[in-house]
């Protein structure tokens, strides 16, 4: 009888014991691994389940058996929230900051470049100031501006393929401050640009509607908001100045606006003389009547807007004041253009 006793108090340590090394394995199995070196960087892509995640933290070596990070996970039913991403996490994180990171989508942040293309620069302007921001030479984006090669915003906007362009894109780059990935290509950059004026466009009401009931083209719109740009500071004189070309246009009148002329020289001149306007160019707009070939610079949206809805007026003519305040002097007549020029000067 004491033999049996004996065997039965034995059996009884023996599976105590079993169970307190099992539960003593688990709860080590689920502690996390001794930090080791510095953190480790993990991507899990879209699609991935929770089961598949735990596999990679084990082989990555940020959990020790993923049998168990498994079961924890049904236990405290989580797992079916966790974002894609690229993480950095350490082998001294815990299950439960492993879950918080991942149902958080707490990614390593890009590297960003980020740069800002002021309102009306020109193409050549806006190649220079890429090439500085990406380290490369003015040249690789230039020759994607000027063809438009392999970017799908281009059919989109339908942005003419005419030999009489300088550069096929001019106007089309939207002025902004951008932050893209370190790593774009040059048409993943030029073609962010071109997709924010797709945007800009977009916050204007009905804007295709409004282009057609005035019979133009994007092309065109964008041609006469860049001459707007180029000749005008004060906000508030877009739209009347707008509406200034457009007299001039229905009027057959050439536009004679100085920033055509200045656009095809190499270096903006302080005041252009008399054989600057003889220059021999369609963008010329001292001898070609009508709109020169396309945009000279890219608009804001203001000079955007103000091509699209120009102030009704029967002003032809403009001329800056003198007196610093970069306002116009408006008038109807060519002699009052002349007065409002002798006036100007009056005002230094």
């Amino acid at each position: 009888m004491k033999a049996v006793i004996r065997t039965v108090l034995i059996l009884i340590l023996v599976l105590a014991a079993a169970a307190g090394g099992g539960a003593w394995y688990i709860w080590n199995g689920m502690q996390p691994v001794k930090p080791a070196g510095p953190a480790v960087t993990v991507t899990i892509e879209k699609g991935m389940g929770s089961s598949q995640i735990a596999d990679l933290l084990q082989q990555e070596g940020i959990i020790k058996h993923s049998l168990f990070f498994k079961g924890y996970l049904k236990w405290v039913q989580e797992g079916s929230s966790f974002k894609a991403g690229t993480y950095q996490v350490s082998s001294g994180d815990s299950y439960d900051t492993l879950i918080s990171r991942l149902n958080a989508g707490d990614v390593v942040k890009e590297a960003t470049v980020t740069f800002t293309i002021p309102e009306g620069y020109t193409a050549v302007q806006v190649a220079e100031k890429l090439a500085a921001a990406w380290n490369q030479k003015p040249e690789v984006f230039l020759a994607l501006i000027d063809s438009g090669k392999g970017l799908e915003a281009v059919s989109k906007l339908e942005i003419p393929d005419n030999p009489l362009l300088r550069h096929r894109l001019e106007g089309y780059l939207f002025p902004e401050t951008y932050e893209l990935a370190k790593d774009s290509t040059p048409q993943e950059v030029i073609g962010a640009m071109l997709e924010q004026l797709v945007k800009k466009l977009d916050t204007i009401p009905e804007w295709k509607a409004k282009l057609a009931n005035r019979g133009l083209s994007l092309h065109e719109l964008l041609t006469v908001a860049s001459l707007v740009e180029r000749e005008v500071v004060v906000d508030k004189e877009r739209p009347l100045v707008a509406g200034i070309i457009y007299n001039r246009l229905d009027k057959g009148q050439k536009l004679e606006i100085d920033a055509t002329v200045q656009y095809l020289l190499d270096k903006q001149k302080e005041r252009l003389y008399e054989k600057d306007l003889k220059v021999d160019s369609p963008y010329n707009t001292y001898k070609q009547a009508g709109l020169p070939p396309g945009p000279i610079s890219s608009p804001g949206l203001a000079s955007i807007e103000a091509a699209m809805k120009p102030e009704i007026s029967d002003y032809f003519f403009y001329v800056t004041k003198k007196d610093g305040s970069q306002g116009h002097l408006f008038a109807r007549t060519y002699k009052e253009h002349l007065a409002n020029i002798q006036k100007s000067k009056q005002n230094p």
